[in-house]
Formats: structure tokens, sequence, C-alpha cells
């Protein structure tokens, strides 16, 4: 039965799991399903980070390569998303040793979106992210 509400009713079954676990009842909890959903949430706030690094990376990248186009709309970008990847960083602050990789992860989705959105080609940019995550995540620092 818990099979078969977990593949069909996922609400049903989250509110059933957590009611069950609640009232101490294990021996009847979806155990394996429970547990790859707490994976799966962990896997989530890893990919938040990389989303929120790669959207700041794309508007750091435009904001070196193309002076000339320099907004108020990107600054705020840039503002906005390095609030949001501190507070993250603060409220998950196991992700901290993933930084390595997410940043390297996330660069090379920014140098696709960035070439998109500026019509240069993908090798105008560098190879390696020219950020740090110190300079990435300080208010302070702008590329010059």
């Amino acid at each position: 039965m818990q099979e078969e509400t977990y593949d069909t009713d996922f609400y049903a079954w989250a509110n059933t799991q957590a009611a069950l676990l609640r009232a101490g009842k294990l021996q009847q909890a979806d155990i394996e399903h429970i547990a790859e959903e707490i994976e799966s949430m962990g896997k989530g706030e890893l990919r938040e980070l990389e989303n929120r690094l790669a959207v700041l990376f794309t508007h750091l990248l435009k904001w070196r390569f193309q002076p000339t186009h320099r907004s108020r709309s990107w600054e705020l970008t840039i503002k906005e998303q390095r609030r949001r990847l501190r507070r993250h960083l603060a409220q998950n602050p196991s992700l901290k040793s993933k930084l390595a990789q997410a940043r390297e992860d996330a660069y090379g989705d920014a140098v696709l979106e960035a070439a998109r959105q500026t019509g240069r080609a993908e090798d105008a940019f560098p190879v390696d992210c020219p950020f740090s995550i110190e300079q990435t995540l300080n208010d302070a620092w702008w590329p010059a």
C-alpha cells in the first residue's frame, strides 16, 4: 500500500509518513523512501548553491567583459545573489566543503549563459573561473 501511495499520491504519502514518524511507529514507516527523500533534499540544497553561483558568475563575467553595458540591473543582481549565497551558506554550513566543486560546475554553466546573453563566443571567457569564492561573496569587490 505504501509503495502505491508513494508512486501515485506523494502528498498523501508524505503526510502519512510524517504522522507515523511523530507517533514513533517506525516499523510501519516507509523507511527506504523516507531516506531517499531526505537525500534528495540535501542534493537540492547543493543544486541551489550551484544555481546561485552560476547566476552570480554570469553577471560577474558580463560586468568584466562588457563594461560599456553595465547596468543598475546587473549591479543589483550581483548584490542580491551575494546576499542569497551568504544566507544559504549560513543556513547550510556543511555546503562550504562543497564550494570548490560547486564553483567549478557553476562556472561552466555561467560561461554558457554569459555567451548566450552577450553574443560572445564561449572561448572569449577564461577556461577556469577567474573569481575566488572570497571575491565572489565580497560586496566590496567588483571585477575590473
